[in-house]
C-alpha cells in the first residue's frame, strides 16, 4: 500500500489495497502462505507523529487483507531506519498485527546497513526478541547467507531473497554482459538464465537458509521462478529436465526439447563480447523455424511470445553493433587524414560516416517483428515494453522496446568533441584535439591501458573469489554498468562499465615486467568516491576524496619509484568501511599507466 513506486498506473485493475485483498484469498485458496512485503515508508521514525501515522496505517491495511502469515519488513531499499528504532516499531507493529492475523510472523532484512548500524543489528538479535521470527536475507545486506548465518542466533532461522528478475545495478548482475545490451535491454528485460540461476542457488550450504522467496517485479524472470522453484522441490535436481518440463508443460509436449534449448540458448546470447558471439544469429534461426511450424494458439501464447522477443532483440543488437563499430573505425580513419584535408573537413566527413547509423539503418526486418511481438505481448498479457506506447514506468522498469535503437558505439562522445573542436579558432589546435581523440587509447610505448568494461581483457586485475563461489561478489571484483540515464549522454562507452567491489572489498591490480629504471604516472578515470589508493600497500598514491554524483573525473598521478623498481607494481583501492546502500564503491572506468 505504501511503497518507493508510483502509486497509480492506468494498468492497475483495481486499488492497491483491494488488489492485493484478492491475492490473499487466492493464495489461501491454494493453501499457500501469504507473505507481504512492507517497507517503512514515512521518513524519520525517530519523530513519533511519523512512528504514529505508520502504526495507523499499518493497521487499516492489517485490517483489510482477508490473511496475513507473515511480514517481511526491508531495513533498506526503501526504508532508512535505524535498527534500534527499526526493532521499536517493529515491536508495536507485530502486536497490531496479531490483532487481525494471531498467528501472524515478523521478518526482517539488514539491507543497506552502514557497519554501525549493521553491528547494532546484530547485538540486538543477541537479546532474542520474541516478537522476531526470522532474519531475511536480500540485496546489499553486506555478507553472504553462510556468513550471517554464523553470527546471527541459532533461535531465528534465514530465509534467502534472492533477486532474480534484474540483470544490472543488482545482487546478481549478468556476469559477461556486454555494453550494446546493458544500453539496450536494461535492467529488467526478459532474462531466462538457467544455468546461472542454478550456480547461485547452490552457492551457499542449503543448512544456512530456511527456504527463500524469490524477489521478482513481473513476468520477465518467468524462467528463472521456474528454476529456484524446481531446485527448492529438489536441490540436486538437472536444470535441463527442468526447461523440458517448463517447455512440455506451458508450450506444447513437441516443444519439450527444442524450446528448452532455445533457452538455453538465449543465455548463451548473453555471455561474452556480442561482436564475436555468433550463437546470436544461429539461435534466431532456430527459433524462427518453431515460430514457422507453430500453431496459431502456440503463437499466441506469451511465453512463446517472450522468446521470440529476446531472440530477435538480441540478434538486431548484434546486426547493429556489427555495423556501427565499424562506422566507428572508419570515422576514426578519416580524422587519421586531418593533417592532410583539414581538420573541419575530416570532422564533416567522420560526422556523416556516423550519421548513417541513423540514415541507413540495418536490419529493419528484424526490428519490426521486436515491434510486433511487443505489441503482441501487451495484447496477451499487458507487458508493458515501452513507457508511451505500454505505459510502463520507465525504460529502466522493462520497457526496453524505447531504447532499441540507442547508440552502440561511442558516436555520441564524438559528435559532442566535433562540436567543441569546430569552436576552436586555429588548426594547429584543432588538429591536436583531434590527435587525442584517435590515441585516446595509447599509452604510449612501455604503458598498460585498461578498459575495464573490455570483456575480453582484464589480466592485471586481481579476481578474488570465483563467480560459482561468490556471484553475489561480496569477495570479488566485478563489471559494473551505468547506462540508459540522461546523465551518462555523450559519455564513451569505457565511462559507462567500470570495475567495482562492495562493502570495502579492496580492489587489486598487478603489473609485471615493468622498467625499473623509469617513473610512471596514472591516468584514471573515476565514477565513484570516497576512494582511497595505495601503492605496494605502503605509498598513499591519494586520500580518500569525494566524486560529484552521476559525473566522471579523471585524474593524474605519479607513482613513486620506489613502488616499481623491482619492475613490479601493486595498486590496491578502498572505499570508506562505513558505507551503507547499495554497499558500491571504488568505480573506475579506465585507466592508462605510462612512462613519465
Amino acid at each position: 500500500p505504501n511503497t518507493d513506486d508510483a502509486s497509480y498506473s492506468p494498468m492497475f485493475p483495481k486499488p492497491q489495497l483491494e488488489l492485493t485483498n484478492e491475492v490473499s484469498k487466492i493464495l489461501d485458496k491454494y493453501g499457500m502462505e501469504v507473505w507481504m512485503w512492507y517497507p517503512l515508508m514515512f521518513g524519520d521514525y525517530t519523530i513519533p507523529e511519523n512512528f504514529q501515522n505508520s502504526l495507523e496505517e499499518a493497521e487499516k491495511t492489517f485490517q483489510g487483507i482477508h490473511k496475513i502469515d507473515a511480514l517481511f519488513i526491508p531495513g533498506g531499499d526503501p526504508g532508512h531506519t535505524p535498527p534500534k528504532v527499526l526493532f521499536e516499531y517493529l515491536k508495536g507493529e507485530k502486536y497490531i498485527l496479531n490483532k487481525y492475523h494471531p498467528e501472524a510472523e515478523i521478518w526482517v532484512s539488514p539491507q543497506g546497513f552502514s557497519v554501525e548500524w549493521f553491528n547494532e543489528f546484530i547485538e540486538l538479535l543477541k537479546g532474542e526478541p520474541e516478537w522476531l521470527t526470522g532474519v531475511v536475507h536480500g540485496p546489499w545486506v553486506r555478507m553472504n547467507v553462510d556468513s550471517l548465518r554464523k553470527i546471527i542466533p541459532e533461535k531465528y532461522q534465514i530465509r534467502r531473497y534472492p533477486d532474480i528478475t534484474h540483470t544490472i545495478h543488482c545482487e546478481y548482475p549478468v556476469p559477461n554482459w556486454d555494453i550494446a545490451y546493458a544500453t539496450t535491454l536494461h535492467r529488467e528485460a526478459i532474462n531466462p538464465r538457467p544455468l546461472d540461476q542454478a550456480l547461485i542457488f547452490r552457492s551457499t550450504d542449503i543448512k544456512s537458509s530456511s527456504g527463500f522467496i524469490t524477489y521478482s517485479e513481473g513476468v520477465n524472470d518467468d524462467v528463472n521462478k521456474m528454476i529456484w522453484s524446481g531446485l527448492g522441490w529438489d536441490p540436486n535436481a538437472d536444470i535441463y529436465e527442468i526447461l523440458t518440463d517448463y517447455s512440455r508443460y506451458f508450450i506444447g509436449y513437441e516443444y519439450a526439447y527444442d524450446f528448452a534449448n532455445g533457452l538455453l540458448g538465449l543465455e548463451k546470447n548473453w555471455n561474452g563480447p556480442l561482436l564475436s558471439n555468433h550463437s546470436v544469429d544461429i539461435n534466431l534461426l532456430k527459433f524462427q523455424q518453431l515460430e514457422k511450424d507453430a500453431s496459431p494458439r502456440t503463437r499466441l501464447n506469451w511465453r512463446f511470445q517472450q522468446a521470440l522477443y529476446r531472440s530477435y532483440y538480441d540478434a538486431y543488437i548484434r546486426s547493429r553493433l556489427i555495423y556501427e563499430t565499424y562506422l566507428e573505425n572508419a570515422a576514426l580513419d578519416m580524422l587519421r587524414g586531418a593533417s592532410e584535408i583539414g581538420s573541419l573537413k575530416a570532422i564533416e566527413y567522420a560526422s556523416k560516416i556516423l550519421d548513417s547509423a541513423v540514415l541507413n539503418k540495418v536490419s529493419m526486418d528484424l526490428r519490426q517483428r521486436v515491434f510486433e511481438l511487443a505489441e503482441a505481448l501487451f495484447q496477451s498479457i499487458r507487458m508493458q515494453l515501452s513507457v508511451d506506447k505500454y505505459h510502463a514506468i520507465s525504460v529502466g522498469r522493462g520497457a526496453n522496446l524505447d531504447l532499441i535503437d540507442e547508440p552502440l558505439n561511442n558516436s555520441a562522445w564524438l559528435y559532442a568533441n566535433f562540436e567543441r573542436i569546430v569552436k576552436i579558432d586555429t588548426e594547429a589546435e584543432r588538429l591536436l584535439e583531434l590527435e587525442k581523440i584517435v590515441n585516446w587509447e595509447n599509452p604510449g610505448p612501455g604503458g598498460y591501458y585498461i578498459d575495464f568494461g573490455d570483456l575480453s581483457e582484464n589480466s592485471h586485475l586481481v579476481r578474488g573469489s570465483k563467480y560459482e563461489d561468490d556471484p553475489g561478489s561480496w569477495h570479488s571484483p566485478f563489471i559494473g554498468r551505468r547506462t540508459g540515464y540522461p546523465q551518462d549522454k555523450g559519455w564513451r562507452n569505457s565511462w559507462k562499465t567500470y570495475i567495482h567491489t562492495l562493502f570495502n572489498y579492496p580492489l587489486v591490480l598487478r603489473f609485471d615486467n615493468l622498467d625499473p629504471k623509469v617513473e610512471y604516472q596514472l591516468k584514471i578515470v573515476y565514477l565513484r568516491g570516497p576512494i582511497k589508493l595505495m601503492a605496494d600497500d605502503q605509498y598513499v598514491i591519494h586520500d580518500y576524496f569525494e566524486i560529484t554524483p552521476w559525473s566522471i573525473e579523471v585524474r593524474t598521478y605519479d607513482i613513486p619509484q620506489e613502488a616499481s623498481n623491482d619492475g613490479k607494481l601493486s595498486l590496491q583501492w578502498e572505499m570508506e568501511p562505513a558505507i551503507g546502500g547499495a554497499g558500491r564503491g571504488n568505480k573506475i572506468g579506465e585507466m592508462w599507466l605510462i612512462k613519465k
